[in-house]
């Protein structure tokens, strides 16, 4: 049996059929990111087998947010078998976030235990971020996320900044910056878990972080999405408003933990 495999610059072609190494990179993270959590669940009580079933709800809805998000806030319009053509390129972390939070709150629909939400968050968060860690990296096969035009030759240098054949210039390798942020926030975020006893404080850790991360790198980027005909940066607005969601946990289970401490 002969089986074709010729290395492309973006993807790999098996029996004929094109494989994108930005899938094969997401779906990886996605495994790593179930086997951390199933690990993760035990420290919280939690049946690590029930993560599958969590799994089948944040996936499909996780995929569909990332899509639908793309959609909405680019420039281009897109007619709804396009809405489709997933192949074609077209994703954005944040509406994955998005998506994947429904998914945790059908799940606790779905088992009538609306009081696991955050503790769900919670276990999920560390490897939601170890994954977008990973999944940065199905940019630079991509070629994209990229930020402004290095100039100066002495710069001109992996990892700092990374060569575009489509544009032919050297840029800034913002999806690389993002991808060492990330990693070195999952080390934060499995700190916070397995030392912080309130619910909420892992969630809140990673809203303030990764918020504070991505509102940062997103201003290099050159290939932002946009608010609707302004200079607003989607990314960004959603990055603040993840800091004050983050920062408004912390001070409630502080309040909580001073309240505590007075009744005792």
């Amino acid at each position: 049996m002969d089986i074709s495999l010729s290395l492309l610059k973006d993807s790999v072609s098996i029996f004929g059929f094109e494989i994108k190494f930005y899938g094969i990179i997401i779906a990886f993270a996605m495994l790593i990111a179930i086997f951390m959590v199933r690990r993760l669940c035990i420290k919280r009580d939690i049946d690590p087998d029930e993560i599958y079933t969590l799994a089948l709800c944040v996936i499909p809805l996780a995929i569909v947010g990332a899509r639908l998000y793309y959609c909405i806030f680019s420039e281009d319009s897109y007619t709804f078998i396009e809405l489709f053509k997933i192949r074609e390129g077209g994703l954005a972390i944040y509406g994955g976030v998005i998506g994947g939070i429904l998914g945790i709150v059908l799940y606790c629909a779905i088992k009538k235990n609306f009081k696991l939400i955050v503790v769900l968050f919670d276990v999920i968060v560390p490897a939601l971020i170890f994954a977008q860690a990973l999944g940065r990296w199905g940019n630079f096969f991509n070629q994209e996320a990229y930020g402004e035009v290095i100039t100066n030759s002495k710069f001109q240098w992996f990892p700092f900044g990374v060569f575009i054949e489509e544009t032919g210039n050297w840029h800034l390798a913002t999806f690389f910056y993002e991808s060492i942020w990330n990693l070195i926030g999952t080390v934060i975020l499995l700190f916070v878990f397995y030392k912080s006893k309130q619910t909420g404080t892992t969630t809140a850790s990673y809203l303030i972080y990764y918020g504070t991360g991505r509102f940062l790198i997103e201003g290099l980027r050159t290939d932002s999405l946009y608010l609707w005909n302004t200079s607003i940066r989607v990314s960004q607005a959603l990055s603040l408003i993840m800091i004050v969601i983050g920062i408004s946990i912390l001070g409630y289970n502080f309040y909580k933990r001073k309240k505590r401490g007075k009744e005792s």
